[in-house]
């Protein structure tokens, strides 16, 4: 009997020893926005074409790291994917989609449908008839070669106009409302497994809010699978608040279809007359005014830029059961188009990552408030 108790504190040492030896093994999960936020929602990015091709292995590396969803920012636009009537150039989108399956991320197709950045022959389509026949093909040729690959799509892109009627496209010359109920039953059809998403800018305001609601339940009326609304989050430092960007989350959350956070950046600098949203078509001159930081930004704006993610961030964490996606309209302040809208040639600084790919302090105030949320919890 004497010896019963060495022995049992012989064994607890070797088993404790064994288990921290074992604990010691396992690989430590890296600080990265997306390992912070993969109980809540996808975190992704919007690529460019070198950033598809990998030609930067420490970008590539990045990517990687901090992003579990990827959108193609520009190569599965029409002009590039279809810029012809017979001819589709899916060299860059294939590539694309390979990058998301190597690295186990979620794909988003962008965009199907869409009024802007068109190839030049479908400017030309005026018959009904023939604009079917152009969205069957353009369509069910784009899905059916990702089908079971590409997770989700925008179906149809910016179809609104700021008073929420309908934006005048093509599209909507050729064959009325009709054309938006044919691309979702297209996309739908030819991949019935993707997520299909309506996507556009400005859906915090109220009127829009109102016309994409109104246009979402016609769809759902009429039968359509619409599975998403893709909220574009081009946004500045004080605008939108947040209540009203919680309002429109509750407000498309209450569809039954889920919301998604698109397109995510803030602008630091001046917009000219207070402009909102995100047609590309929009420009203007510059002035001094326009670009106040050319060279950096201030300590002062850093630091306003990094509360007002963590605030949005915040939002988004308590509506979590009702967003499936956040996605950066890029992936470092020197890549982003709001360097060039609606003003060319200025310096914007609206990411989480500066021009050298370093994490900013917006980054760190993101990651610091799941943080505080994981210990209070």
């Amino acid at each position: 009997m004497k010896f019963i108790k060495p022995l049992f504190y012989l064994l607890t040492t070797v088993l404790i020893l064994s288990s921290c030896c074992q604990n010691a093994q396992e690989p430590k999960e890296a600080l990265s926005i997306k390992n912070a936020f993969k109980e809540n929602f996808y975190i992704g990015a919007a690529l460019s074409a070198s950033q598809i091709e990998e030609s930067d292995t420490l970008v590539s590396s990045l990517i990687k790291k901090e992003f579990n969803s990827i959108t193609a920012e520009n190569m599965m636009k029409s002009m590039h994917i279809h810029p012809s009537k017979d001819t589709f150039n899916f060299e860059l989108p294939d590539k694309f989609v390979a990058l998301g399956e190597k690295n186990n991320m979620f794909i988003h197709g962008h965009t199907l449908i869409w009024h802007s950045q068109l190839a030049p022959f479908m400017t030309q389509i005026i018959d009904s008839t023939e604009m079917v026949s152009f969205m069957q093909n353009h369509i069910n040729t784009i899905v059916g070669r990702y089908k079971g690959k590409i997770n989700s799509w925008d179906v149809v892109n910016e179809a609104l106009n700021d008073d929420g009627t309908l934006r005048n496209s093509v599209f909507l010359d050729a064959l009325g409302e009709e054309f938006l109920a044919l691309a979702f039953k297209l996309a739908a059809d030819a991949d019935p497994e993707a997520e299909l998403f309506y996507n556009d800018y400005s859906m915090t305001n109220p009127a829009k809010r109102e016309g994409a609601i109104k246009l979402i339940k016609k769809l759902q009326e009429s039968g359509v699978k619409v599975d998403g609304i893709g909220m574009q989050g081009h946004w500045n430092l004080e605008t939108p608040s947040i209540e009203e960007i919680e309002k429109s989350i509750l407000d498309y959350a209450s569809l039954g279809v889920k919301v998604a956070i698109t397109e995510l950046d803030i602008t630091v600098i001046p917009s000219p007359w207070n402009l909102q949203g995100a047609d590309v078509n929009q420009n203007f001159e510059g002035s001094e005014f326009m670009n106040p930081y050319p060279e950096s930004l201030p300590d002062s704006i850093q630091t306003k830029l990094a509360k007002r993610y963590a605030d949005i961030f915040k939002l988004f964490l308590k509506h979590q059961d009702k967003i499936s996606r956040v996605t950066f309209w890029g992936v470092n302040d020197g890549q982003s188009w709001k360097n060039d809208w609606p003003i060319k040639g200025r310096t914007n600084y609206p990411l989480l990552f500066d021009r050298e790919f370093k994490p900013k302090k917006a980054y760190y105030n993101i990651l610091a408030l799941k943080e505080e949320k994981n210990k209070s919890e």
